[in-house]
């Protein structure tokens, strides 16, 4: 009897371990084969005090790259999350870079450690822009979804958010002296934005399509907008207040709100009266561009000295804005001219020739620069006298220019050129060789080798459009199957191309290494299977002996072959043919053996399980069907993905499989039991292909936004009942970080609006603060108990049991964990946190923060969470009775403990000033002097140095 129960118990542990066994997970190992990802722009940064215009940012997919132009080598990783690079920009501090994300997020990461501390979630889909102020205290973004929201990096919470566009934000810039803002969209609308009142105060509708891009010039003065036509606009600023007499009434902020009729656009529209407005806006000309599509981005350097813009192709136009001593110069040779004209002409002397100035007399074309490829973006860096340029191509490719402006004709030439780690094209083909070491890769144009461990690339070598490939056993030679269907060799060594083998008269779309590794088979748009055998033979100039491919027999069919298979045991080979069919023929004598239909598309992928009993089908129906070897019986037909099934491959010594679809997914797949296993997300475009190492450890995959990515399998057992409960669990969060935002009593939808949205983590720090306030309540009443206990048994009892989780914390009190656990809350969601929390816990938080704010614990704080409690519940909190007495002793208490804190930063404040100066006087230096700049008048001496050493040599 024992003996059979210890039977019994054997067999169900080994059943359930082997349940845990059999599936371990494979997690991202990392990204490469990316320069530059096309969602996002690129920035110039500087590196740990490092030279300017060396480093630039870039995005590659979730990912920041810093990439050092001059060595050609990646430097820095900012590591992203889940979504997509939408947009880039460095603080004016040159410590920080901000990035926003395609969900709408964004981050701040500190260039000294790539680590990211802040976080903004407001926007509910892409980010477009971001733009710090002057000082880099505050950020403006926008995004996708129309609104504008100003953020306060120092306090890490948002200010309000802006509404009135109508589409897309394409640019919003800070104006440096004044507390004004102005933003474009693609509604063709450009409004100026009064951030003392929050509000809309003029809309310029002087454009008749898309709004794409815009720069201030001349000091604020001028503004230059790029829209849907080849036209940069040029707009006169005039700021009334500056304007204004003394004995004029000064004019009040946002009294009106300019409103124009879209049946009457025209630019005469700008030019407004003077009456009650901050500003004016005159249309002043305009500059014509060589390119006739739209503006894709348009930069100044800092100075906004040169303007950089470019369309859809790759021409960088260049143009200088003058400064007004050159203007001056510059007309009085006009007027000179003008006066000899008219002396020959034997016009009156005593009428002095008149000579209008023009916006081509203030903005002049520098020069223009001829990418490689199209321009995605650009941005521009001024050293000295020499403009440096960065763009990122829409090929994956970075290049920088540089330029003297100082020259009669400025030519620019090229420093830098990125391209050797990554391909032009997509990869259509990945493979891995024999040792699990190495990694092919081959796209429209360059096949390249990576090493797996340090993902670099090792050998890079020119070919034909690939769309198969592999390695030849020994892993010296590689095969690569061409569109034009021809087979190219390549020698690893040396990197040459060996031979160019005519196959097929169309599209070579799939090769397969026969099992004994004597030779291949491949099938084509020729509707032919060819086998094809590895033979030596002598070169005739180096009379050393190559690899060489010998035709041996062909396959004649009815139709398209897109994918052929080798059965591992040699005996049947598969192919699968464009009338949605896969035919199973004997390899030997070439007869046929099944037929396997079933698909209603094509069959783009298949392959057969090391065992040779099952194989799996992949189609563009997006479905993947399993069948039986033996009899062709189809065992299971499984909905695999959202889009066409791209690429199959079984893990050797398996019955597992992996699969990848056009949704950007990638699965794996159990095909004796018919389950989903897990789920590889990570690629943002199409997936193209995969790739499995001999020994499984490693799979590889290519997609349509130009990465690499490398997955490794880990020794984590996955369990498919607590993998579907996560995707549950994620299923359920989404939706409720997609719910309605929560609505503010009586507050009206108008311009302006909170920044922060209602997320998943929101909802949960509103848990844990009400849990923490259940937490004291339970703690109240037990300790009420075991007064009225002690009472009543007339001598004090032993106090009761601490709660673990305040014993945990150190024996802290209930209120002080409360206060702890809304510390913890980010300062981006403190007020979302706070918004969702039921009103039955705000009366006992306002009593919690008048001890809070006695005791003199982050009053700080407790006076934000206060002033904002006040402002929502302000009618509840009024009618109520009880509140009364607290609301009166938080307001003697906040005003004397404010007016306290007030009180000893300026004595503080004036202490450290009184040191100052003390310490000045004394040694006679500047304190706090910045020491980047004596650093850079050092270098600046050591160039001059330099130069003068060279002149005399």
């Amino acid at each position: 009897m024992e003996v059979t129960v210890f039977i019994f118990y054997a067999q169900r542990y080994q059943r359930i371990m082997g349940l845990t066994k059999q599936y371990l997970r494979y997690v991202s190992g990392g990204v490469f084969g990316v320069i530059g990802s096309q969602k996002a722009n690129i920035s110039y940064v500087t590196l740990r005090g490092g030279e300017r215009g060396r480093y630039v940012a870039v995005a590659a997919c979730e990912h920041v790259f810093i990439w050092d132009t001059r060595k050609a080598e990646k430097v820095l990783i900012l590591q992203g999350q889940k979504h997509e690079v939408t947009f880039l920009c460095p603080c004016p501090d040159g410590v920080h870079v901000a990035v926003g994300y395609e969900d709408g997020a964004v981050r701040i990461f500190s260039l000294l450690n790539g680590e990211s501390t802040v976080c903004f979630n407001g926007h509910k889909s892409a980010v477009t822009v971001i733009r710090y102020d002057a000082l880099g205290a505050r950020l403006v973004t926008g995004s996708k979804d129309t609104d504008v929201i100003v953020w306060d990096v120092v306090n890490e919470c948002g200010l309000y958010r802006l509404r009135g566009h109508k589409d897309v934000i394409t640019q919003a810039i800070f104006l440096k002296d004044k507390n004004l803002m102005v933003t474009s969209s693609k509604d063709s609308f450009v409004k100026w934005w009064d951030l003392d009142t929050q509000h809309c105060f003029k809309t310029m509708v002087g454009h008749r399509s898309e709004v794409w891009a815009m720069a201030f010039l001349n000091g604020e003065n001028r503004l230059l907008t790029g829209s849907a036509d080849s036209e940069l606009r040029a707009w006169d600023i005039s700021y009334l207040q500056e304007e204004q007499t003394e004995g004029e009434p000064q004019v009040k902020k946002g009294k009106t709100l300019l409103e124009e009729d879209d049946s009457d656009r025209n630019d005469e529209h700008a030019d407004e009266s003077l009456e009650d407005r901050i500003l004016t806006c005159k249309k002043s000309g305009s500059i014509l561009r060589e390119a006739r599509d739209r503006v894709v981005s348009l930069t100044s350097d800092s100075k906004a000295r040169v303007i950089a813009c470019h369309g859809n192709d790759a021409i960088l136009e260049l143009f200088t804005v003058l400064s007004e001593q050159e203007v001056e110069k510059k007309m009085a040779r006009k007027l000179k001219k003008a006066k000899k004209k008219a002396a020959k002409a034997g016009e009156g002397e005593d009428e002095e020739p008149v000579v209008e100035k023009t916006l081509k007399d203030e903005i002049i074309r520098l020069s223009k620069i001829k990418a490689s490829a199209k321009i995605r973006s650009v941005d521009c860096l001024m050293c000295g006298g020499e403009l440096k340029v960065a763009l990122l191509l829409q090929n994956n490719t970075i290049e920088t220019y540089s330029l003297k402006t100082s020259d009669k004709t400025p030519e620019a030439n090229k420093t830098a050129r990125l391209t050797l780690s990554g391909h032009r094209t997509d990869a259509r083909t990945l493979a891995f060789s024999s040792d699990n070491l190495a990694i092919l890769s081959a796209s429209g144009d360059t096949v390249k080798v990576w090493n797996r461990s340090t993902l670099q690339v090792i050998r890079t070598m020119a070919c034909e459009y690939a769309l198969c490939s592999l390695f030849v056993p020994g892993d010296r030679q590689i095969i690569l199957g061409t569109k034009s269907g021809k087979l190219q060799i390549f020698e690893l060594a040396s990197g040459i191309l060996l031979e160019t083998v005519d196959g097929h008269n169309g599209a070579l779309w799939s090769l397969c290494l026969a099992p004994d590794q004597r030779g291949i088979v491949t099938g084509g748009a020729d509707k032919t299977v060819k086998f094809w055998d590895f033979e030596l033979i002598k070169d005739e100039e180096s009379g050393q002996k190559r690899l060489t491919l010998k035709h041996t027999r062909t396959l004649q069919l009815e139709e398209d072959v897109l994918c052929v298979k080798f059965s591992p045991d040699y005996r049947l080979l598969a192919v699968s043919l464009l009338d949605c069919t896969v035919k199973v023929f004997y390899t030997d004598t070439l007869k046929f053996f099944l037929s396997l239909y079933g698909h209603k598309l094509p069959v783009l992928c298949l392959d057969i399980s090391h065992d040779s009993t099952l194989i799996a089908t992949g189609s563009a129906d997006r479905n993947v069907k399993i069948w039986g070897l033996d009899f062709g019986d189809c065992h299971r037909s499984m909905f695999a993905h959202d889009d066409s099934v791209m690429f199959l491959q079984f893990v050797p010594k398996t019955h597992l499989f992996f699969t990848g679809g056009k949704d950007k997914k990638i699965k794996q797949w159990d095909a004796d039991k018919f389950e989903h296993i897990q789920t590889l997300e990570g690629h943002h475009r199409e997936v193209w292909c995969l790739s499995i190492s001999p020994n499984g450890d490693h799979l590889v995959s290519s997609s349509h936004d130009k990465s690499l990515r490398l997955w490794e399998r880990t020794r984590e057992p996955i369990v498919l009942e607590e993998e579907r409960e996560m995707v549950r669990e994620a299923q359920f969060e989404e939706s409720l970080a997609k719910g309605d935002d929560p609505v503010v009593p009586g507050e009206t939808q108008g311009e302006a609006a909170p920044a922060a949205k209602k997320t998943v983590e929101t909802v949960k720090a509103a848990e844990r603060i009400m849990e923490a306030l259940e937490l004291l309540r339970a703690e109240n009443r037990k300790m009420e108990e075991h007064k009225y206990a002690s009472n009543s048994a007339g001598k004090q009892l032993a106090p009761p049991k601490p709660n673990p989780i305040l014993a945990a914390f150190g024996n802290i009190s209930p209120s002080r964990y409360v206060l702890d656990v809304i510390k913890k809350v980010r300062s981006s969601e403190l007020e979302v946190s706070l918004l969702v929390l039921p009103f039955p816990y705000v009366p006992e938080l306002l009593a919690l923060f008048n001890g809070f704010i006695q005791q003199g614990l982050e009053v700080e704080l407790v006076c934000r969470c206060l002033f904002f409690l006040l402002k929502i519940h302000f009618g509840k909190i009024s009618s109520s009775q009880k509140l009364l007495a607290v609301i009166d002793d938080l307001r003697t208490n906040t005003l004397s403990k404010v007016q306290e804190i007030r009180d000893l930063m300026g004595f503080n404040s004036a202490a450290l000033q009184f040191l100052q100066r003390e310490i000045e006087s004394k040694e006679e230096v500047m304190f706090f002097m910045d020491a980047t700049e004596r650093l850079q008048e050092k270098k600046k001496r050591r160039r001059k140095q330099e130069r003068a050493v060279l002149t005399i040599a």
